[in-house]
């Protein structure tokens, strides 16, 4: 029966992607793009939930990330002492939301920068750019941001992409925001693998990413001159070493700050608005949402009798934060089957949620003002689409285990 009902949840979420097209003619004779995408997600999702490999593989994924945070730990415990808390969190001080997560964004700007002085990182675009654009249909600059967001986040990514930012029309723009937000930072990945199992965390990150391809072609479906198609990065030698590090360090520094304040912001307005449901109708808003997800959850594959649950846990997702919903699985205060524990799990793992509009259109406007005004006017539509990945991942895991 389960099968049934992801084939058909499969067939619903990208069938509203395309609703929502700003091409539906283009968007289905691209069709076949999107089957190639589906077939790799099969696959990937396969080898990493039914297979010990697959296993071994998430092991090593999580040993490496949790090193990662080591090292961005160093930097900020260094400047803020004990504020920075503990990331271990064994004695009860856990890291503040800025210094776990928007503090690692300066480190990581750091070795973005270093891979571009060396040209690693202009390597790195054609050949990753050229192999992804073979199976995806999209631009090389589209399919090295989608990599790159993979590895790096929604607001480090930009900083890779600055010297081009100027120049993208609102549609290629879209493509490189929607695969900033269905994507996770490799700075607050081991702090999802504390709260969710690592083997769903890293299929929900492996199928995002295909996910995307597949939302885009859909939704944003366009074309690209043999002149447009291409990733060319300023030539960072002219440079010394010393003067790149320190240019990228305080990109990462800017970007943190616009995107701390981005979020007072938007959390803050969400919270009013629960507030107002709250005090009309004596429920949250998330409370609400999650009778309106329900459908969708069951459409995912999670059992009939857990639907309103695993719908209140994607709302909350969605109006504030995965972090949010993560925490509330972790602290038992839903009791989900193995199904639907690994579907919702899948779905909480990317940054679809409304304040994201806001740090990425932040993190933009901190490199290119114009083009952070015209995200932040498409950030309903993009957050749709986001949210669409998120469902095509979680059903595809609903599929297969």
């Amino acid at each position: 029966m389960h099968y049934a009902v992801g084939i058909a949840g499969l067939a619903v979420f990208m069938t509203l992607a395309w609703a929502a097209s700003y091409d539906r003619k283009l968007a289905l004779k691209r069709l076949k793009y999107v089957a190639i995408m589906l077939a790799i997600q099969v696959v990937l999702g396969f080898f990493l939930i039914r297979t010990a490999v697959g296993q071994t593989v998430v092991d090593g994924i999580a040993s490496g990330f949790g090193r990662l945070l080591e090292f961005a730990f160093e930097g900020t415990s260094f400047v803020f002492g004990g504020l920075a808390g503990d990331p271990d969190a064994t004695n009860g001080l856990t890291p503040a939301f800025f210094m776990a997560v928007l503090m690692p964004i300066v480190f990581i700007s750091a070795i973005i920068g270093i891979l571009e002085w060396s040209r690693l990182l202009h390597v790195v675009i054609r050949n990753l750019g050229l192999a992804v654009g073979k199976i995806n249909g999209l631009g090389k600059l589209e399919s090295f941001g989608a990599s790159a967001s993979l590895l790096l986040g929604q607001s480090e990514v930009f900083i890779a992409l600055k010297n081009q930012l100027h120049h993208l029309n609102e549609r290629r723009l879209y493509t490189l925001a929607a695969a900033a937000m269905s994507t996770v930072s490799a700075s607050i990945m081991g702090s999802y693998m504390v709260l969710l199992d690592p083997q769903y965390v890293v299929t929900a990150i492996a199928l995002n990413f295909f996910g995307i391809f597949i939302v885009v072609t859909l939704i944003n479906p366009y074309d690209l001159e043999p002149s447009e198609d291409v990733a060319v990065f300023s030539d960072a030698r002219h440079r010394s070493f010393f003067e790149m590090l320190t240019e990228y360090i305080w990109d990462g520094f800017r970007v943190a700050i616009t995107v701390a304040a981005m979020l007072i912001g938007f959390v803050a307005l969400i919270a009013m608005v629960n507030g107002i449901f709250n005090g009309i109708f004596g429920v949250t808003f998330q409370q609400v949402m999650g009778y309106v997800f329900a459908p969708l959850a069951f459409l995912t594959g999670v059992p009939p009798s857990e639907i309103v649950d695993a719908g209140s846990l994607m709302a909350t997702k969605l109006v504030t934060n995965e972090f949010v919903a993560m925490t509330q699985i972790a602290a038992g205060e839903y009791e989900l089957s193995d199904r639907a524990y690994a579907i919702v799990a899948v779905f909480l793992v990317s940054f679809a949620n409304f304040a994201s509009i806001g740090i990425i259109a932040g993190a933009v406007k901190g490199l290119a003002l114009a083009q952070g005004d015209t995200i932040a006017r498409f950030g309903l539509r993009l957050l749709y689409g986001a949210t669409l990945v998120s469902f095509i991942s979680a059903t595809m895991v609903g599929l297969l285990i």
